[in-house]
């Protein structure tokens, strides 16, 4: 039993070293969109659009964010109000006229949720309808709960001008204030970079392609190439669904680029346990293909790589067990290592970096949760829709 033991905390330290050696590096969050200022050289025209449902609370912030942005070209703002009950429209053009600027926004009334679409993309795929009659060179897709800084719309142009990119994305700060923001937040953002790193998506010879749905801009070309908005229609996970068909397209392979914003954010709260638990469990098990074999190997996954090396250190100590001990606690601080950058990047205490394993193990509870709600019919539940798969 112990020798068995020894193993598993060996292996889960030799999975630490390769993750950190060979996975992209993804655990030193250093791609950012404002690493640098990048000249902007020409002014393409930009369509932004917004599918908002039932967003008033937070579009006087968000709204005005766009309309305000210091991008020297022609842009104009398309918002698909996506049968609101809480007067999301009149919000919108309520900043629009507060800011003089009521030409440059454009409410579209969203029709009836079509069959086969998701519902923010039903919205998205009728905000572009209307936009592509202004003909423009660029779609900036972002949610109405994004504050975007001055200058990110000229940033995002000038990254897409300056190296030929089909599509540029920012994983947007995320809201990390309350206690569970800054318990599970950084945590989420870590998962995500060491399941697609960013250095690979963003390597034009590697098949790995993923986008944060946040603030996309893409190149009216490239989704014309793709067939649409439509040939996504479906996805749960629409941005990695679109930065997949970019990148990997049929019809062609396009060049990608996806890193973190330090100054563009998410004003989403997250304040409860609750309302974390449920971002993460809509679309876990989706992510998971639906597939139980999959879910039963990420469980087992998650236990070797993030709980055993604790237990180890732990348990080794506590029955002088040195050799398991020091194994599992290599392995822990690995993992501290790991995760440090993503902590410092969100500002938060540096001694939250060692409570991974547990913020892990709440995850990989929020991934049983995922699949049991597909199989209660209860999948994929987002502003009052439900999204079963």
């Amino acid at each position: 039993m112990v020798g068995f033991v020894l193993a598993l905390t060996v292996l889960s330290l030799v999975i630490w070293i390769g993750l950190l050696s060979l996975r992209g590096q993804f655990w030193r969050s250093d791609q950012k969109l404002e690493a640098t200022e990048i000249p902007l050289r020409s002014s393409p025209r930009i369509c932004v659009v917004i599918p908002a449902r039932n967003e008033a609370d937070l579009l006087p912030i968000t709204l005005r964010s766009l309309l305000t942005q210091d991008y020297p070209g022609d842009f104009n703002v398309f918002l698909v109000d996506d049968r609101s009950t809480d007067g999301t429209a009149d919000f919108a053009q309520g900043v629009a006229c507060a800011l003089n600027k009521p030409e440059k926004l454009h409410i579209i009334s969203g029709k009836s949720l079509a069959p086969g679409w998701s519902g923010k993309l039903w919205a998205v795929e009728q905000g572009i309808q209307i936009a592509t009659e202004f003909t423009p060179d660029y779609f900036l897709l972002t949610d109405a709960d994004i504050e975007h800084d001055l200058g990110s719309l000229r940033r995002l142009v000038a990254k897409a001008e300056q190296e030929d990119l089909d599509l540029v994305s920012v994983m947007v700060r995320l809201r990390c204030e309350s206690f569970w923001e800054r318990l599970l937040i950084p945590a989420f953002v870590f998962f995500f970079q060491k399941l697609y790193p960013f250095r690979w998506v963003n390597h034009p010879k590697n098949a790995t392609a993923a986008a944060a749905g946040g603030s996309i801009l893409i190149r009216k070309q490239a989704l014309e190439r793709i067939g649409g908005i439509a040939a996504i229609r479906q996805a749960l996970i629409d941005d990695c669904a679109l930065a997949h068909a970019v990148k990997l397209g049929k019809n062609g392979r396009g060049h990608i680029w996806l890193g973190l914003s330090t100054l563009t954010r998410s004003l989403r709260p997250y304040t409860t346990l609750d309302t974390v638990w449920d971002m993460v469990a809509r679309t876990a098990y989706t992510q998971l293909n639906y597939s139980p074999l999959l879910l039963v190997g990420t469980v087992v996954a998650m236990t070797l790589i993030y709980l055993i090396p604790p237990v180890a250190a732990i348990l080794g100590g506590l029955t002088g067990n040195w050799a398991i001990a020091l194994v599992g606690l290599s392995a822990w601080l690995l993992m501290t290592l790991a995760y440090f950058p993503t902590i410092r990047f969100y500002k938060c205490p540096p001694w939250l970096a060692f409570c991974l394993p547990a913020i892990s193990f709440l995850y990989t509870l929020m991934t049983i949760d995922s699949a049991i709600r597909h199989w209660q019919g209860r999948g994929g539940a987002w502003k009052g829709r439900v999204y079963p798969g």
